[in-house]
């Protein structure tokens, strides 16, 4: 079953036709200036980058470069001080503009978990329709369930986030975002605080949805490996302000399995993003200890 299907009022999926994909983002100039007690900060400096329906697009860059920042006002979490943001040509932001509006159009997974901890699984996947008035109570579960158990969270969806691991409350919470149809899947470094054989499992799961649902997803990750072995273009950006510095595109065939990070296509490519993001990665230590001395 496809979880981006909508569902009749008899609980029915109906099957999409065939269209071009959607959710390609157009970020034009855009510069992000922070004022806070009257000093500006400049966070982001005249950044572009165009990223087409569909792809699975990778941000990194050293810490504290304006990441999130951009991340944020796609999402409409913060405003743009100048430039424009785009969705499928729609103007998200800019003149006259400054903020976008929030929309499940664009769903957002954050570092920590975000999950009601007084609801379980199920619940918590199907709040969103529910609130939004998007679908009855009971065809919001029904959706909740099935979309679990395309994740592999069937046998849990009863349980409550503190009965189940860190990876399937995880998985729960893309579940969350993706049952409202969006766009755009914003994740902002989501399995960071991963051990690394839980966070192999997240990368599988979160291919297996990405083949099923082809939603565009912006990510934002410090792990090369994760950059690469999930991306279609790794977008390397500069120390603060942030900057397009590089793109990197990873021509490896889908679906994916972890035996190409043994090639020398992966080895290859995680030479030139390593060395592109060490320069970023010195510079922003230099930085810092300009600022310390």
């Amino acid at each position: 079953m496809n979880v981006s299907a909508p569902f009749s009022e008899a609980g029915t999926p109906h099957k999409k036709p065939e269209q071009a994909l959607k959710g390609a983002i157009s970020i034009r100039n855009v510069t992000k200036i922070y004022d806070p007690e009257g000093v500006n900060v400049m966070a982001v400096d005249n950044a572009s980058m165009e990223i087409a329906g569909g792809e699975v697009c990778m941000i990194v860059g050293p810490s504290g470069c304006g990441k999130t920042t951009l991340l944020n006002a796609i999402a409409g979490f913060h405003s743009i001080t100048s430039g424009e943001i785009r969705l499928d040509g729609e103007l998200l932001c800019g003149p006259g503009k400054p903020k976008a509006k929030q929309g499940a159009d664009r769903m957002v997974v954050f570092q920590h978990g975000a999950l009601f901890p007084w609801k379980t699984l199920a619940e918590n996947v199907a709040y969103g329709p529910i609130v939004q008035g998007a679908l009855s109570k009971s065809l919001a579960m029904e959706k909740a369930r099935h979309m679990l158990a395309d994740a592999g969270l069937g046998d849990v969806g009863n349980k409550y986030p503190g009965e189940v691991s860190s990876g399937m409350a995880r998985r729960a919470e893309i579940v969350r975002a993706l049952i409202n149809d969006p766009k755009v899947l914003l994740l902002d470094e989501p399995y960071r605080a991963m051990d690394a054989l839980t966070k192999s499992i997240m990368h599988e799961s979160l291919l297996e949805t990405y083949d099923r649902t082809k939603v565009t997803i912006f990510f934002i990750t410090h792990d090369l490996e994760e950059a690469i072995f999930l991306g279609d273009k790794v977008h390397i950006v500069t120390t603060r302000p942030c900057q397009l510095k590089k793109t990197v595109n990873v021509d490896i065939p889908r679906p994916r399995s972890y035996a190409v990070q043994s090639s020398e296509q992966f080895r290859v490519l995680m030479e030139e993003v390593n060395e592109a993001v060490h320069e970023e990665a010195i510079k922003a230590f230099e930085a810092g200890e300009r600022e310390l001395a």
